[in-house]
């Protein structure tokens, strides 16, 4: 039985590429009380071979099925590992983009969810309108609208698949809220209860299917 006394805390942050998880972690990881580690798909993207990427980052549309099996090996390795840190005590912030939009489904949130169900995890959802994230692509990537002026497909596929099933413990819109007040919101509502509902429900899910 875990001692829930002990175990480190885990915020995770669920959102598609440019929303501001990035700026939201790392607040977190300067500014909470305690050890903050982030173990996100940044970190776990740069620790994965050249010829398996872009491993868990990889983006909704299936066309990499041959990674796929890999993909769902690598989330569990994630997950084990926070909660090996959690256990040790230390706190850990996760940025990811969870979805399911492979080329067949592989219900990998549901099998994350099962790993941490009785751990303190907040399950938050960053969103983010589609407006934004263009513009925050142009800024970063240089890189914004097809020749044609429209959204690139992939663009729209993160926005139509990562907030699926929409569960979430606190949900944040960047566009109106700096990644200060965001953090401050996260902070508050670990304050209040430490101990979300969200992956308990998403594991239960996972389980009746």
């Amino acid at each position: 039985m875990l001692n829930l006394n002990h175990l480190g805390q885990i915020v995770i942050l669920n959102g598609a590429p440019r929303s501001g998880k990035s700026s939201l972690a790392s607040i977190i990881q300067e500014s909470f009380d305690g050890v903050w580690m982030n173990l996100g798909v940044d970190a776990f993207m740069k620790m994965t071979p050249d010829r398996y990427q872009p491993g868990i980052g990889l983006r909704p549309g299936g066309e990499r099925p041959d990674l796929e099996p890999i993909i769902e090996i690598l989330y569990q390795a994630m997950y084990e590992s926070i909660a090996a840190h959690s256990r040790l005590g230390l706190n850990v912030v996760v940025d990811v983009g969870h979805h399911d939009c492979y080329s067949t489904s592989r219900g990998i949130l549901g099998h994350c969810a099962q790993v941490l169900k009785d751990f303190p995890v907040l399950f938050v959802g960053i969103r983010c309108p589609l407006e934004m994230i263009m513009e925050r692509r142009l800024a970063t990537w240089k890189a914004g609208y097809t020749e044609e002026g429209t959204v690139p497909h992939p663009v729209k596929l993160w926005q139509e698949s990562v907030h699926v099933p929409g569960i979430y413990d606190l949900e944040l819109d960047t566009s109106v809220l700096s990644p200060k007040e965001g953090a401050a919101l996260i902070r508050e509502r670990l304050e209040k209860d430490p101990y979300g509902t969200a992956f308990k429900q998403i594991a239960e899910n996972d389980e009746s299917r």
